[in-house]
C-alpha cells in the first residue's frame, strides 16, 4: 500500500520503520527538516518538509493516490485537520492521534462526522492493557477475538507452578478441560506445540478459549484468577488518570501518588473514588507507608524508564503484587527482559501494535475475510481471524481431513453463541468465526491455511 505518515516522533517513527520493512510505500511529512534527515538516513522512505495541514503539501506527497494516510504529530486539532482535508483531496483513508482526554466522549462523533476510519489514543490503550492485566493477574498478556467473547491469555509458567510438566494432550483427555495451548515461547523461539508437548518452568504460554473455561482451567491447577482488589499507581499522568479510572469502574480499590500538587488537585477532582497522594514515588519510606507492602497490584507509571524499574524492583522485593512497569525506551530489551520485571509495558509499542494490526486488516481484507490480526511471541507467530464465506475450502470437511500447512493451528470457531474449541471431528461452517495462529508465511485468506 501506499501510506502517507504525517509526524515523525516516536511512535510516527516506529511505525515507519515496521511499515517499510513489509513493503508498504511510504512517505514522511514533518515540519522538522533535520528531525526528517536524522530519523529517515536509513529508511528507503520519500521524505517531505512541510506541514501536514496544507492541501499543497498532501498533495506534492502523493495523496491522491494514497491508500492511507496516519496523522501522528503532538496535536490532536492538527491530526484531526489533516484528515479533514486528505478527505477532501483525496479517496485514501484516514488515522488520527488524540490524546486528549476532553475527546474521550466524542471518538465515535468525531469519526462519523469527519469520516476518520480510526482514532487511537496511545495513553489511553496502554491503560487499558494494564487494567485487562489487573483483571486477570496471572497474565502477562491479554488478546481478545469474536467480539470479545474469546480471549488468548498469555502467561508464564512459574517456579511452583502445578502446570509445570503437564502434557498438553492431558489438557482434554485427563482434565476435560475447554481450552487449546496454541503457542508457547521457550527462550528465543515461539512454537506451536502439538498434543505431545510437555510444559516447563519459565515457558511463555499462549492459552485460548471462552474466558469462563480458562478461569476453570487455571483453577484446576491452583492458579488464582480473580482480579486485584486494590492497586497503587506511582504517577498520575495520563496513564495513571485513564488506568484509574478503568480499575475504579471493575471495582478495584485505587491509590495514586503523584509528585505534582497542582495534577493531585486535578485527579482528586476528577477521581473522587481514588486516593490521592501528593509525594515523591521514588522515596520508598513513603510508598511502605501509604501500605505498598499489602497492595494487590502495583504500577510504575512515571516519565522515567529508569525510576519505573528501580521502583518495580522494590516492589517485587517487599510484595507479593502483581506488578507492571512503564519503559517507553526499546533499545535494551534484551537487558530489560533479563530482570524480571513482571508484565512490561510500551505505549509507543501498543500504539504502534494497534496501528499495524488495523492496516495489515486493511491491507488484507481487500483479497480477504481477515477480522482480526495479532502478533505473538516477539513476533515469530501471527493469530488472525476470519470470517467465512461461502465458497470457502475449508467448509464442510472434518479438520482432521484438511490438509493444512505446517505450523498452522485451528484454535477456536464461534459460531453464533457457541464456542468450540475444535478435534478432529469438528467442522468449519459458513459464516463461523474461525481463528488461526501460525508460524509460516503468505496467509492472506482462511484458504490459505491449505496446502
Amino acid at each position: 500500500m501506499k501510506i502517507i505518515v504525517i509526524g515523525c516522533g516516536k511512535i510516527g517513527l516506529s511505525l515507519v520503520k515496521q511499515l517499510t520493512s513489509e513493503g508498504h510505500i511510504v512517505t514522511v511529512i514533518d515540519k522538522n527538516s533535520n528531525r526528517l534527515k536524522n530519523a529517515l538516513s536509513n529508511l528507503d522512505v520519500m521524505s517531505f518538509t512541510g506541514d501536514g495541514t496544507s492541501s499543497t503539501t498532501l498533495r506534492e506527497a502523493g495523496i491522491g493516490d494514497a491508500d492511507l494516510m496516519v496523522a501522528v504529530m503532538d496535536s490532536d486539532e492538527m491530526n484531526l485537520l489533516c484528515c479533514v482535508i486528505a478527505q477532501k483531496v483525496s479517496k485514501c483513508r484516514t488515522i488520527a492521534r488524540v490524546r486528549n482526554p476532553i475527546y474521550n466522549s466524542e471518538i465515535e462523533f468525531l469519526k462519523n462526522e469527519l469520516d476518520i476510519s480510526m482514532i487511537f489514543n496511545p495513553e489511553m490503550t496502554a491503560a487499558e492493557e494494564i487494567a485487562r492485566i489487573f483483571n486477570f493477574p496471572y497474565a502477562t498478556k491479554i488478546d481478545v477475538f469474536s467480539n470479545r467473547k474469546v480471549e488468548m491469555i498469555h502467561f508464564k509458567i512459574r517456579l511452583d507452578s502445578k502446570l509445570t510438566k503437564l502434557h498438553l494432550v492431558d489438557i482434554r483427555n485427563k482434565y476435560n478441560a475447554n481450552v487449546l495451548v496454541c503457542t508457547v515461547t521457550r527462550g528465543d523461539r515461539t512454537i506451536i506445540p502439538g498434543g505431545d508437548f510437555i510444559l516447563e518452568q519459565g515457558d511463555l504460554v499462549g492459552i485460548v478459549g471462552a474466558r469462563s473455561e480458562i478461569h476453570k482451567f487455571f483453577k484446576m491447577f491452583g492458579v488464582g484468577t480473580d482480579r486485584v482488589p486494590d492497586a497503587m499507581i506511582v504517577g498520575g499522568g495520563k496513564i495513571g488518570y485513564f488506568l484509574a479510572k478503568r480499575l475504579i469502574e471493575s471495582g478495584i480499590k485505587v491509590k495514586i501518588v503523584e509528585a505534582d500538587k497542582e495534577r493531585c488537585e486535578f485527579l482528586a477532582d476528577v477521581l473522587p473514588e481514588a486516593d490521592i497522594i501528593n509525594g515523591d514515588g521514588t522515596d520508598r519510606n513513603l510508598l511502605m507507608e501509604e501500605g505498598l507492602g499489602n497492595a494487590s497490584g502495583f504500577a510504575a507509571l512515571t516519565s522515567i524508564d529508569e525510576e519505573n524499574i528501580l521502583l518495580s524492583l522494590f516492589a517485587i522485593d517487599h510484595v507479593k503484587s502483581k506488578t507492571v512497569t512503564k519503559v517507553n525506551r526499546i533499545n535494551y530489551d534484551e537487558v530489560i527482559d533479563r530482570l524480571n520485571l513482571d508484565t512490561i509495558i510500551n505505549p509507543n509499542k501498543v500504539s504502534n501494535d494497534l496501528l499495524i494490526q488495523f492496516i495489515r486488516s486493511m491491507d488484507y481484507t481487500k483479497d480477504s475475510d481477515i477480522e482480526n490480526y495479532r502478533k505473538i511471541g516477539d513476533d515469530e507467530a501471527e493469530a488472525m481471524e476470519f470470517i467465512v464465506k461461502d465458497g470457502s475450502h475449508v467448509v464442510g470437511i472434518p479438520l482432521m481431513q484438511l490438509k493444512k500447512k505446517k505450523d498452522v493451528l485451528i484454535c477456536c470457531i464461534t459460531r453464533d453463541k457457541k464456542i468450540i474449541i475444535p478435534g478432529g471431528q469438528d467442522l468449519i461452517k459458513v459464516g463461523d468465526r474461525v481463528v488461526i495462529v501460525h508460524t509460516t508465511s503468505d496467509i492472506n485468506n482462511i484458504d490459505d491455511i491449505l496446502e
